[in-house]
């Protein structure tokens, strides 16, 4: 399965993928926007292991991320369950080298469009730190509404920090 757009591509990782994986992941930049379920440093093992963790992912809902065919990051629906079963949480990291590319703004409306048409989703949303602004304006172009900011919810790095949370609703 491939999704596109102009040179912006969305496929399953595959294990060729493991060391571009664990080099642009292993970044403190990328880390310090993502969960502390995200290792830092990043290691090749993390990366064999995080792609072994999705291949048999039924229906698939994470994504390498392609950029002029290079692997240049990851993107996911973390599909909810029970009363939220129509819901998912989008999440997405673009290694630094490819950063200010627009290359995020288009795998979020792939990704979006996916889980709306393909996984009948109805709702998609997400928590963004607030001092990362970029992210911000990726979800803003892709149409996603700011929900409102839980105060002082996050801990990252040592530090309480507010999230913005957002969503859209097919």
């Amino acid at each position: 399965m491939m999704l596109s757009e102009g040179q912006v591509g969305l496929r399953p990782p595959d294990k060729e993928d493991k060391i571009i994986l664990s080099v642009l992941a292993n970044n403190k930049n990328i880390f310090d926007n993502l969960r502390d379920y995200f290792p830092f440093p990043y290691t090749e093992s993390d990366a064999e292991e995080f792609i072994q963790s999705i291949q048999e992912e039924n229906p698939r809902a994470t994504f390498a991320i392609e950029y002029e065919g290079q692997f240049c990051g990851i993107c996911g629906l973390m599909l909810q369950t029970d009363v939220y079963r129509k819901t998912a949480e989008i999440g997405y990291w673009i290694g630094e080298p490819f950063w200010n590319k627009g290359i995020a703004t288009i795998a979020v409306k792939l990704l979006t469009s996916y889980g709306f048409d393909h996984l009948d989703l109805v709702r998609i949303h997400t928590g963004v730190y607030e001092y990362n602004r970029a992210s911000m304006k990726v979800l803003e172009k892709c149409d996603y509404e700011n929900d409102g900011i839980f105060k002082k919810s996050i801990i990252k790095n040592g530090s309480i920090w507010n999230e913005h949370r957002y969503s859209k609703v097919r």
